[in-house]
């Protein structure tokens, strides 16, 4: 049985069986002895993306006293849960985001704390996820970006949309109406600088980039 610890871009924290791409973490919010979450769903402002694999090192997921391994579909779900890459596994691809961060949001050299204040400020309405409004047409967003109706959130991809589930996109049936903007809005100035998130391959030919998967 799938632990309790794929991530979806609405922040929460599910038991699905698909893996996905990437992992990260929050701090510590699981009890080691049963690999169950606790009642927190993060101890740091700090929520990074970190690569699965790194330098042949291998981790007892929710095995110890140690941080709690997060899984997520891909980049993109990341960021629209309100993560950001890694300074320590990933520490090019985090300097990459640092500065697109900084030149979509006017900031010269953010530090990762400052990135973190914000994106706490951004990702969250008291427990729960932080909704934002579109900030422009559909066809103007960024690709990599997520949207929202309801419960149902979408990836923005070359001026459409593709659904997001724990196995991957597909093509939205129709355009919903009432988006509103999962992806913080801080990262979405990232991603109109520039960065480009690594998506999972069930969002198209030649959709993968930012990093060789």
């Amino acid at each position: 049985m799938p632990l309790q610890n794929r991530v979806t871009p609405f922040g929460e924290i599910v038991a699905v069986a698909p893996r996905g791409l990437f992992t990260g973490n929050r701090g510590i919010i699981h009890d080691p002895s049963n690999r169950t979450l606790l009642k927190r769903r993060w101890t740091t402002r700090a929520w990074i993306i970190c690569l699965c694999e790194f330098k042949g090192r291998r981790r007892a997921v929710m095995g110890g006293r140690s941080w709690t391994e997060l899984f997520f579909l891909d980049e993109a779900t990341a960021l629209a849960a309100g993560h950001r890459p890694c300074f320590y596994c990933q520490r090019q691809r985090a300097t990459e985001f640092r500065d697109a961060w900084a030149a979509g949001n006017k900031w010269p050299r953010p530090y990762a704390p400052d990135i973190d204040r914000v994106l706490h400020a951004e990702r969250l309405d008291g427990r729960s996820k932080r909704l934002h409004p579109l900030p422009g047409p559909l066809e103007r967003l960024p690709d990599g970006c997520l949207v929202t109706e309801g419960q149902t959130s979408y990836l923005v991809l070359g001026g459409r949309l593709l659904r997001w589930s724990a196995s991957g996109y597909e093509a939205a049936p129709t355009l919903p109406a009432g988006l509103q903007l999962l992806t913080p809005p801080s990262i979405w100035s990232a991603l109109k600088s520039g960065f480009r998130p690594v998506l999972h391959p069930t969002a198209g030919e030649g959709s993968v980039f930012g990093l060789s998967i």
